[in-house]
């Protein structure tokens, strides 16, 4: 039974191409998948959910085998990817190595070792491109000849008269313009000098006035200091003479009151009028007092024995 039809042909570069006449895709029942996390796996390298990266090589044909320059850029890119993609591992410490071991529950021998052979090739020496030759064109036309006397063509007499004078004009000038180049520059150094000279002056005078001033008002602010000092000694003096006069005035009649008073009050007294009134007069007066007691009671005596 044909129910494919396979079509080939020849391209015009020289490849071989081939190609089927489409069909429909016949539909077929899918079978129900167990759930991940419900399966069993014996080799753990089986579940899906273990992430792997596999190499995919595709060994090209004789007519589709690129160029060494491709081939070196492509395992480069390559290369980099495969860097990129995986972490790199750390370098193991000193005195161990890495080495590849089995995760899988069950150790197993790897006998399905891929059998690989190095193979090599010895390119043929360079050999140097040879130089390339000198062109020539290709010759046309008819050679023709002449004879040309001395003296026809070129004089040199007659033509080397303006050249001379050309080349003597010229080192005149530029000479001249070196002598006014120089005596410009002697000007303006002289310039230079007497505007430095001139400065350092100014500067000069410049520190003398700042320095002048600077004693001025060193000097304004000492005499603004000691008249206000003296304006203050004056004041407190007029204060104090103020004070006194006042003083004076208002005690010339407090005195007299306040001696008047202190007299009045007892505080001033004679010490003999003193001495009589706190000392005789009391003990006067107490004898007279006695003297009468005695008296009054001998009358009183006399008067009852008279009874």
């Amino acid at each position: 039974r044909m129910d494919r039809v396979s079509q080939s042909r020849v391209d015009p570069n020289g490849l071989y191409i081939f190609s089927s006449r489409p069909r429909p895709v016949e539909s077929c029942s899918k079978p129900k998948e167990t759930p991940l996390s419900q399966r069993h796996y014996d080799n753990i390298m089986d579940d899906r959910r273990v992430v792997r990266r596999h190499a995919q090589h595709t060994i090209p044909t004789v007519s589709q085998q690129p160029s060494a320059g491709i081939r070196r850029q492509a395992a480069i890119a390559r290369k980099q990817a495969i860097v990129q993609a995986e972490p790199g591992t750390p370098k193991p410490l000193q005195g161990r190595l890495h080495t590849n071991v089995q995760t899988e529950l069950y150790l197993e021998e790897l006998s399905d070792v891929i059998t690989t052979t190095d193979i090599e090739c010895q390119t043929d020496d360079f050999i140097d491109r040879p130089q390339t030759p000198l062109y020539i064109p290709t010759k046309s036309g008819k050679d023709a000849e002449t004879q040309i006397e001395d003296g026809e063509l070129f004089d040199f007499d007659s033509e080397v008269q303006p050249v001379l004078e050309f080349l003597v004009g010229k080192t005149i000038e530029q000479s001249l313009l070196e002598v006014l180049e120089e005596e410009e520059l002697a000007t303006l150094k002289a310039q230079q000098r007497a505007f430095r000279e001139l400065r350092n002056n100014e500067l000069a005078e410049v520190q003398r006035l700042q320095e002048q001033e600077r004693r001025r008002k060193e000097e304004k602010e000492r005499r603004i200091a000691q008249q206000r000092e003296r304006l203050r000694m004056e004041k407190e003096t007029i204060e104090k003479i103020t004070a006194r006069a006042f003083s004076q005035q208002y005690l010339a009649g407090l005195l007299p009151a306040v001696f008047s008073s202190l007299r009045r009050d007892g505080f001033f007294y004679d010490p003999v009028e003193r001495d009589i009134e706190m000392n005789f007069m009391p003990w006067l007066m107490a004898e007279v007092h006695s003297r009468l007691e005695e008296r009054n009671s001998m009358r009183s005596l006399l008067d009852s024995n008279q009874d």
